[in-house]
């Protein structure tokens, strides 16, 4: 299945969880909602949605869902992710996401961090207002998780001896714990045995932690102008990633320290310092002449394969189907 036709299966969900965006991020201070609605415009892959939604359903076992529960859902766990990216934006001084101005750049860092914790605060108060016990207890857990996540990549920043433990560490909590967690939450919502909602647990770690790994081969391999993004932005902000990590194992000691070098002084003014600058070409060619980017692939690859296998706990539907192929869409990205 392509992308389109997964989300073609749950078209309306969607559209619904688009409304229950708009309407709770709502607000009376004007700050607040000119912010707001800029991320709203600028829209994004919506992904994480996608996935509550595809295990609502497919933890249903075929019974229609009631209410609008998996919508608002959706609907938090968006907010959570952008919440992070609000705050993420102002850490790595980011000017643009998805092609347009970060929030930050336009409004400032104190509207950005302020607005982020806006946007968090509402997730919560929507969780509140669903009653389940489960459902605060995975999305508290998860949140704390995910911020210990971005302390420790700000801790591995230009350090060269990150190691790949390290780094799956950081990935993990940043990125797959969200996707965990809303897996594991539509299938509490729909009312999914334990073993099931174990299973969707899995998938959406497997899953998350496969995305990852290619945003981080992207990094090095995207087109800027259909990603939004820069070349090396990762580098640029000392972030070593698993591209870069595996290089320093296999390059020869020139190239080794090269990456090093650029690595350590991520985002150092070179003009009056006797400090080398990034050759980013150079530093990609060493990436390749390392199998770095085929082996970024393979742990992808084989994460995706590991999100797969979980869903075979999953009773049969065409939702469980639609949640497989994703994984492989996931992997085979271009941005």
């Amino acid at each position: 299945m392509t992308l389109e036709e997964i989300r073609g299966l749950v078209a309306s969900d969607l559209t619904a969880v688009d409304g229950v965006i708009r309407t709770r991020l709502a607000s009376g201070v004007p700050l607040v909602s000119q912010v707001a609605q800029h991320i709203v415009a600028g829209g994004g892959k919506r992904l994480r949605p996608l996935i509550v939604l595809l295990s609502a359903h497919a933890a249903a076992s075929g019974r229609p869902l009631q209410g609008t529960r998996h919508h608002e859902a959706a609907g938090f766990i968006e907010f959570i992710h952008t919440a992070t990216l609000l705050h993420d934006d102002v850490v790595d001084h980011s000017d643009m996401r998805r092609g347009r101005k970060t929030a930050n750049s336009l409004f400032g860092n104190e509207a950005s961090v302020l607005v982020g914790d806006f946007v968090y605060s509402r997730a919560f108060q929507m969780m509140a207002a669903m009653g389940d016990s489960r459902v605060m207890s995975i999305m508290a857990d998860a949140t704390n998780v995910i911020a210990e996540g971005e302390v420790l990549q700000l801790m591995n920043a230009q350090d060269p001896d990150t190691t790949e433990e390290r780094y799956l560490e950081v990935i993990y909590r940043k990125t797959a714990q969200l996707f965990e967690a809303g897996a594991e939450v539509a299938a509490v919502l729909s009312g999914g045995s334990e073993e099931v909602q174990h299973a969707l647990a899995a998938y959406g770690r497997h899953l998350g932690t496969a995305y990852q790994l290619i945003d981080d081969v992207l990094d090095y391999r995207s087109d800027p102008s259909t990603r939004g993004k820069n070349l090396g932005e990762d580098l640029a902000e000392g972030k070593p990633t698993l591209p870069l990590i595996h290089a320093l194992r296999k390059a020869s000691d020139g190239d080794r320290e090269l990456i090093r070098a650029a690595i350590l002084y991520a985002g150092a003014d070179t003009e009056d310092a006797d400090q080398p600058g990034t050759d980013l070409a150079r530093i990609i060619s060493c990436i390749d002449a390392s199998g770095g980017i085929a082996y970024t692939r393979e742990r992808a690859e084989s994460e995706s394969r590991a999100a797969a296998e979980a869903l075979a706990a999953v009773p049969p539907s065409p939702y469980r189907d639609a949640l497989a192929s994703l994984a492989e869409v996931a992997v085979g990205r271009d941005r």
